[in-house]
């Protein structure tokens, strides 16, 4: 059984009310009203009170520039793409936490498919997001695939948000699931894409953020999950291509978990297809880590070594953090986590900056 955390974080300078034009962000705000400049509004409710009941029916209104789908309280089932003609969407939940507008949806990677097979990896995401531009704010996203319940199905991985737009971005954001919560790419090996986490809350417990985006955690809380097992899990399985300087990042976060000591990994390093140009980058820099993670923090993934991988930590602390020497536990230089910042990982040739800007 999957076990649910709340997170309370700071709110951080985005507001809900930021985002629905400076109005208070409250259930009984008039629906399709303009925010002002180039954007428009729509409300979801499952009530029916608003414009639309369903996520979906409002992302595909979502048409002729940026959007903003403000999501009343209520839990909001099946499975939502935002396509790449979608571009500039955001969508901010109206309710006072994070956890009182959920979005999420029930499939695996061996769910049957309707349409014939399974539904894999890619299509078990509750949220595909290809369009560029896409903010959210103030809700949860989760899969709620029930592993106990579904002994049948051994392909398990089930996505809660695929990201392969750039220029996406969270804050105050739960993800929630078990194995490949959060996956984090690009619409192709080569393609660079940005993706930037604040004030977020992310759980799982096998490879629970993966993927080869360019994505930032900044001032997050990633929880590991107790599975009772040895190994009890991996936080990150980067398949960051060599061509790409900048894998994930996660900057003043905090590891927490309830699984035993030193059961966790913070990483291993995902080749997808035996690829042997991703070579996946994990930094982890100035973060407390508690003690669910051991002396050796990174794994091999199957015949791929974890040494080969762009693995690293600096000025980290707590019970999990306490450095031993190379290589077990890789650590960057000042001169080099100079060069391993939030800006360097997000600006790009478009000095693109949502860290001083949300």
């Amino acid at each position: 059984m999957r076990r649910r955390t709340f997170l309370g974080l700071s709110t951080g300078a985005l507001t809900a009310a930021s985002l629905v034009g400076g109005r208070a962000a409250s259930a009984s705000a008039s629906p399709g009203l303009p925010l002002g400049g180039h954007e428009r509004r729509i409300v979801v409710a499952a009530d029916g009170s608003g414009d639309f009941a369903g996520i979906q029916e409002a992302v595909d209104a979502a048409v002729g520039g940026d959007t903003v789908i403000a999501v009343r309280p209520g839990t909001y089932m099946g499975r939502v793409v935002v396509p790449s003609d979608r571009p500039g969407v955001t969508m901010v939940g109206l309710g006072r936490r994070m956890g009182d507008v959920v979005i999420a949806d029930d499939r695996a990677n061996g769910t049957p498919n309707p349409a014939g097979g399974t539904w894999g990896t890619t299509g078990s995401a509750s949220v595909t997001i290809d369009g560029a531009g896409f903010r959210a704010h103030n809700l949860t996203f989760a899969n709620l695939f029930d592993e106990a319940a579904h002994p049948e199905i051994t392909n398990r991985q089930a996505v809660a948000v695929l990201t392969r737009g750039d220029r996406v971005a969270f804050t105050r954001v739960r993800f929630l699931g078990n194995q490949d919560t959060l996956y984090a790419n690009s619409s192709a090996a080569t393609t660079v894409a940005r993706a930037y986490f604040r004030d977020c809350y992310v759980e799982g417990d096998v490879d629970f953020i993966f993927g080869r985006a360019t994505a930032v955690f900044e001032r997050c809380r990633v929880h590991s999950l107790d599975r009772g097992s040895i190994p009890n899990g991996y936080v990150t399985a980067p398949s960051t291509d060599i061509g790409n300087p900048h894998g994930f990042l996660f900057a003043r976060c905090a590891f927490t978990s309830d699984a035993a000591a030193a059961t966790v990994f913070l990483g291993r390093p995902w080749h997808p297809s035996q690829d042997p140009n991703a070579i996946g980058q994990t930094i982890i820099r100035d973060s407390r880590i508690e003690a669910h993670i051991g002396a050796t923090a990174w794994s091999d993934f199957g015949t791929w070594p974890w040494p080969d991988a762009r693995f690293a930590e600096y000025r980290n602390f707590g019970p999990g953090a306490a450095p031993s020497p190379d290589p077990d536990r890789p650590q960057l230089t000042p001169a080099e986590a100079a060069t391993q910042t939030v800006p360097a990982f997000l600006r790009g040739a478009d000095g693109w900056a949502p860290d001083r800007h949300l």
